[in-house]
């Protein structure tokens, strides 16, 4: 069981908050962190993946969502509709600590009804683990920026060449990282194939599907470079409205992230596309049929393809611990038409103009 700095983040907000999603990729562990939420309150948890349960939901929302507090709802996108009953709980009696729920598609993704809790709803990203969650380690490197702290030490890294390579190829994913190579591969391949068979099809009813995979495999071949999707879409036969509408699909069940640009208003000559990066790093790899042994080839291709990996495997890890902390409201990329880039600008905000562009990390 590893320590998710995410658990102390919900049991430091719920008494603060009416209702809190944990949103992020299927098997990322939200569930084993809304069960321990729920053992320590001595409640149940209700879960929408159980088709009987679902069923009942669906049936009488209002009731389903009756109960001590938190009521914990897992998978609560199977059922949009309970949102309107925990809604109308509210109006009754509007405490903080109501509800908490957990989904494996963006809360802005689904439908209208979904909406339902807009100003009663705090939203708090669950991602795959991160090198501190897995080694066991404090991470303070963005929080320590943020305050002021250099957030540096002088101490020369003893990490090689090979142990990144080896961090990038096994992802963040928890089941994944129990496995070895070989079984993680295969584990890797499930993933993707029912991620897009079972929760992107519930999103939307797709004209041409069967493309789907092989979409993921161009926006795979993108990560950590400004996206293109009409190149993606060229690529495997879309038009590229069609793509676009894909691209957006991929993103709402968490496959895909689109860092969008920071600053366009600083000057003209800055670029106004979004970069594109893979959310975990292990699925990238393999999508790309990256091994260790052709990533620690010095060709120009695998330098290259190592490099793009490289990159998306850092901003992640400072998004992960972006999302921990409270000091930050803007996070993406900058980028000139003249090639001029920063790869990750975090703002923090003031109290006095609200916004503090100066105290920004770049990476």
């Amino acid at each position: 069981m590893v320590a998710r700095r995410v658990e102390a983040l919900v049991a430091f907000r719920l008494p603060e908050e009416q209702v809190i999603l944990l949103e992020g990729p299927r098997s990322v562990g939200k569930s084993t962190l809304l069960r321990a939420a729920a053992a320590a309150h001595r409640v149940d948890v209700l879960d929408l993946d159980d088709l009987a349960t679902r069923d009942a939901a669906a049936a009488d929302p209002a009731l389903f969502v009756a109960g001590p507090s938190p009521v914990c709802v897992d998978e609560y996108q199977h059922v949009p509709a309970v949102l309107d009953a925990l809604n109308a709980e509210l109006n009754r009696d509007g405490r903080p600590g109501r509800f908490l729920l957990t989904g494996s598609t963006r809360h802005t993704a689904l439908p209208t009804v979904a909406q339902a809790l807009t100003g009663r709803l705090h939203r708090i990203p669950v991602l795959p683990l991160s090198q501190g969650e897995i080694a066991g380690v404090l991470e303070r490197f963005l929080a320590d920026l943020l305050s002021g702290d250099s957030g540096l030490t002088r101490d020369r890294s003893t990490t090689s060449r090979d142990d990144y390579i080896n961090r990038v190829v096994a992802g963040g994913f928890p089941l994944a990282l129990q496995r070895g190579p070989a079984a993680r591969n295969r584990w890797f391949d499930d993933y993707t194939r029912l991620t897009l068979e079972r929760d992107v099809r519930d999103l939307s009813r797709l004209r041409q599907g069967a493309v789907l995979p092989a979409l993921t495999n161009k926006l795979a071949g993108q990560t950590a470079q400004v996206l293109n999707i009409t190149a993606a879409a060229a690529g495997v036969g879309l038009d590229r409205a069609t793509a676009d509408s894909y691209v957006r699909l991929l993103e709402a069940v968490f496959l895909i992230h689109r860092l969008p640009v920071w600053g366009t208003t600083l000057t003209a000559r800055s670029s106004a596309s979004p970069k594109i990066h893979l959310v975990d790093l292990g699925v990238a790899a393999r999508l790309l049929r990256l091994t260790p042994a052709k990533l620690s080839e010095r060709t120009p291709s695998a330098l290259t393809e190592f490099g793009h990996l490289l990159e998306t495997f850092v901003v992640g890890e400072l998004l992960k611990q972006a999302s921990w902390i409270d000091d930050v409201a803007v996070t993406g990329h900058w980028r000139t038409h003249d090639n001029d880039e920063v790869d990750l600008v975090v703002e923090k905000p003031t109290a006095s103009s609200g916004w503090d562009s100066a105290s920004g990390v770049a990476a």
